[in-house]
């Protein structure tokens, strides 16, 4: 369904996952058709008095709520998926991924997440009819689905509404909404 590029929230994304961790990203160019440098600093993990680095409980997010154990993020952009997946993992679920409306639900047959995002504009089959085909199955009534989308207006989410979505967001999408988000799931999972 698009036929264009991207929506232009790589850089967004980045620097939200690069703050939720303490850390700042700086853009620099000399002009245009002269290169881009983009600079990402971390702070370094504290260790314990004995050394080794703090982590964090397995399974749960900053919030202290247990992430639910599965996850299906479907979404055409690589990246987007990829960082989406990356942060969900960190905040403990187990990750499945899909570039297609087709491949998820696909997955979502044998995985049975316990939340679904999905972009809208995807091919083969768009957000909405995939959402939709989820509905349909008896184990796709209880799964909590988020509309994750760079479309925000009303008419948007009303049609997210229509076809069944739990949620919409617009990208990028906020790491504390995420977290709600899981606890929903979690909630409704047990």
């Amino acid at each position: 369904e698009k036929r264009h590029g991207g929506l232009g929230i790589g850089l967004t994304l980045v620097k939200r996952l690069v703050e939720m961790h303490g850390g700042r990203v700086e853009a620099r160019s000399e002009g245009p058709g002269l290169g881009s440098e983009f600079v990402v600093r971390l702070p370094m993990a504290q260790p314990h008095a004995d050394g080794a680095p703090v982590a964090s409980e397995p399974g749960v997010a900053a919030t202290g709520v247990r992430a639910p154990c599965r996850i299906l993020v479907a979404d055409d952009n690589e990246d987007s998926l990829e960082s989406l997946g990356l942060l969900l993992e960190h905040f403990g679920g187990e990750v499945r991924t899909a570039d297609d409306g087709v491949a998820a639900l696909e997955i979502a047959e044998t995985f049975r997440p316990d939340l679904i995002l999905l972009d809208i504009g995807m091919p083969r089959l768009n957000g909405y009819d995939t959402a939709r085909r989820i509905r349909d199955l008896p184990w796709g009534r209880s799964v909590v689905l988020v509309a994750l989308t760079g479309w925000g207006q009303n008419e948007d989410k009303q049609r997210s509404r229509d076809a069944g979505f739990d949620a919409h967001i617009v990208k990028p999408a906020d790491p504390a909404t995420l977290e709600r988000l899981l606890a929903d799931a979690a909630t409704r999972r047990s």
